[in-house]
């Protein structure tokens, strides 16, 4: 074999890379129309080693044994960075949203929305948060840098809003529709809808590699699993519990196992979901509704909503360690953890207030009134990269 010349040597390495931004944009099929290709051949290849035949796109974990190696204290984007730290409550019943400041405690403005707000959700890119009106079929884009909300944009059945990980598509989650429906994630155009044969799909968490999605289907008590990139149903399963009521879905810091809150079975289902056998149930406490994971991949925090209580469960010991109870009760729903991970902000669903808790100690820290019916608030900004959805799920 003959030596390589300097300019040979560059040759190799250009074809070399050109090679691997080829693997990077490869083309899965499910590309909408117009400039989103050329887009998505812009991104950056990913890895292998870091999302081993992990879905073309998606900005690569930080760390491959912990996918929330981007949301630890502090490390805020840089397109969040100077939002102001606020906590946007979405009030059900009042068609409003709450807008808390976490350093005093106090309400300081009250948005009006549309008809039945369900959940405010981070957009992918982190720009906007988005109010899922579910009954008014709109959804109403706040700016975080400012708190002003703009024209609401008409969507269908909007219980609860995704995003896949390469940025893609928005996936509504069109409960009483049945249907998953995947849309543009800034202009909310509809690209495809998904069709499900279960009840209320509502909840949603997608796999370290981005390549599947699990959702939670809460009124036929069924799970789905979904392949990303085709927009297709793969499996489906009813939970073993007789009216079984899954609600927020989370996976693991190691990317092996996805847990579902049941606000009947009381509990979180312990799911393999790359294997989607049958899970196992490991009791919280009453009525079992959010996941949320501490700021050091440590921990989750399970709010048991029809006992007034949060229990800790220890991802390295696989076991439930601490149960908090909130004094003169109270109804603990959906939320999310400050951004220095020392606050966990829960709504009081059928108190009309927001709880505030120590995560180290578990005390109350607030109580505070707002409108009727609160629901899936979101604190923001949080640390992370990109927006999965839901209240805050960030990678």
């Amino acid at each position: 074999m003959l030596p390589l010349t300097k300019r040979s040597k560059s040759l190799l390495a250009a074809v070399l890379l050109a090679a691997l931004a080829g693997c990077g944009a490869a083309d899965d099929g499910a590309e909408p129309r117009g400039g989103a290709k050329k887009e998505a051949a812009a991104r950056p290849a990913v890895p292998k080693e870091a999302v081993p035949d992990g879905l073309p796109g998606m900005p690569p974990l930080l760390d491959p044994k912990d996918v929330y190696a981007a949301d630890r204290p502090g490390r805020l984007s840089p397109v969040v960075k100077d939002f102001p730290s606020r906590v946007y409550v979405p009030n059900t019943n009042s068609n409003t949203v709450s807008v808390i400041d976490p350093t005093t405690y106090k309400v300081i403005e009250t948005i009006p929305v549309g008809i039945q707000p369900q959940h405010v959700v981070p957009s992918w890119d982190l720009k906007t948060l988005w109010v899922n009106n579910n009954r008014g079929h709109t959804l109403t884009p706040i700016d975080p840098a400012t708190g002003v909300a703009g024209k609401p944009v008409e969507v269908h059945d909007p219980y609860n809003l995704y995003f896949t990980p390469d940025g893609k598509y928005a996936v509504v989650m069109a409960s009483l529709d049945r249907e998953l429906v995947f849309r543009d994630p800034h202009t909310m155009d509809r690209k495809k809808t998904v069709p499900v044969s279960c009840y209320g799909v509502n909840h949603a968490d997608f796999s370290a590699d981005g390549r599947y999605f699990v959702v939670s289907c809460e009124f036929s008590g069924e799970l789905l699993k979904v392949d990303t990139a085709k927009m297709e149903v793969i499996g489906q399963q009813r939970l073993p519990f007789q009216g079984a009521m899954p609600q927020d879905v989370k996976i693991s810091p190691d990317g092996k196992t996805f847990y579902i809150a049941d606000m009947m079975a009381h509990g979180m289902w312990v799911l393999d979901g790359e294997k989607f056998t049958t899970p196992r149930l490991m009791p919280t406490g009453k009525g079992a509704h959010g996941l949320y994971v501490s700021r050091d991949s440590k921990e989750m925090y399970i709010p048991n909503r029809g006992e007034g209580s949060i229990s800790v469960f220890d991802f390295g010991q696989k076991k439930l360690t601490k149960k908090w109870w909130l004094p003169d009760g109270g109804s603990p729903d959906m939320g999310g953890v400050s951004a220095d991970g020392k606050v966990l902000w829960l709504s009081g669903r059928y108190d009309s207030e927001v709880y505030a808790i120590d995560t180290k100690t578990g005390k109350q820290l607030a109580r505070i009134p707002v409108g009727g019916g609160p629901h899936g608030l979101a604190v923001y900004p949080q640390p992370g990269r990109y927006s999965l959805g839901h209240t805050g799920v960030f990678r």
